[in-house]
């Protein structure tokens, strides 16, 4: 059974699997991930290659491509067991594919390594993967409106997404979220988005470091009255992400969305009538930074 349920779900997802793969950036990827493939197995071509084989057919893997593939096979199954959507499972094989060609292609011919080698890194300068461009409940800020939308109303609870496009992780994670929004925006609970990528200085501001190293793209923050109640992944004294997983069940567990969505309808409710705001907050609010002295003088 255990093994049916997840067969069920691709099933039954097909169709929008399908009508994902067949964007162009996806189907180029796909011809690059064969390509070593191709070139060993197409007649006319494959007779004019060098091989290790002790039968001389240099149409078919030698023993040591065969290692190389099974190897960088395992790699790719031990990153996916971490993978939450079809987008960064499909990611890790067509990043591996690419790993593997480019070997196998250099220890054929330096030629053909090189030739396939400039094709990738055109193919990564000019191709990005497709942006998620369903529908979502999300406000996208500048670094003009982040401040102002999150002190506005102190009744609104804000969660936050801190991204940067050109990390995989948010790519990939974007559909979660805009998920997690159709679900739980309200009223008085509502989802935003802000690119610190573009907006370095909103980075400083709220500590999330744009560093690959650091682990922390995305970073999802939870506000409440304009200040920061909670983060998710925690930061270490170093400045590193603690490990954690972007699922969808992990950020309803973790941000406590069923009892903040059912607390923040409550603003729904009929322009004018007065909102109690609850006395006390579902999280624990962070401590604040003490400010510099300097500032303090001023």
């Amino acid at each position: 059974m255990a093994l049916l349920t997840p067969l069920f779900a691709f099933l039954y997802h097909l169709p929008q699997v399908y009508k994902w793969l067949l964007k162009p950036y996806y189907i180029s990827s796909l011809f690059m991930s064969v390509a070593f493939l191709l070139v060993r197995k197409t007649p006319g071509i494959c007779e004019h290659l060098s091989t290790q084989r002790e039968d001389g057919n240099s149409c078919d893997f030698d023993w040591r491509e065969v290692e190389i593939l099974m190897f960088l096979s395992a790699i790719v199954m031990m990153k996916n067991r971490r993978a939450i959507t079809i987008e960064q499972h499909v990611g890790n094989i067509i990043l591996f594919s690419k790993v593997a060609n480019v070997i196998l292609f250099f220890r054929l011919d330096i030629r053909l390594g090189l030739l396939y080698l400039t094709l990738c890194i055109v193919f990564l300068m000019i191709c990005k993967p497709p942006i998620y461009m369903g529908p979502e409940y999300i406000k996208y800020f500048s670094d003009k409106t982040i401040d102002d939308e999150l002190e506005k109303d102190n009744r609104v609870t804000w969660i936050v997404e801190f991204f940067a496009n050109w990390a995989p992780e948010c790519q990939s994670f974007a559909s979660v979220y805009a998920d997690l929004s159709l679900k739980y925006n309200c009223a008085g609970l509502k989802f935003g988005k802000v690119d610190i990528g573009r907006y370095s200085e909103v980075a400083k501001k709220y500590r999330v470091s744009t560093s690959p190293l650091s682990k922390q793209l995305p970073s999802l923050v939870l506000f409440q009255g304009g200040k920061e109640i909670m983060r998710r992944p925690q930061v270490d004294k170093k400045g590193r992400a603690v490990s954690w997983t972007f699922t969808e069940e992990n950020i309803i567990r973790e941000f406590n969305l069923n009892e903040l969505y059912q607390k923040s309808k409550k603003l729904g409710k009929a322009k004018g009538e007065k909102f109690e705001r609850p006395s006390e907050s579902v999280f624990a609010p962070v401590p604040e930074e003490e400010e510099p002295e300097s500032k303090k003088d001023k």
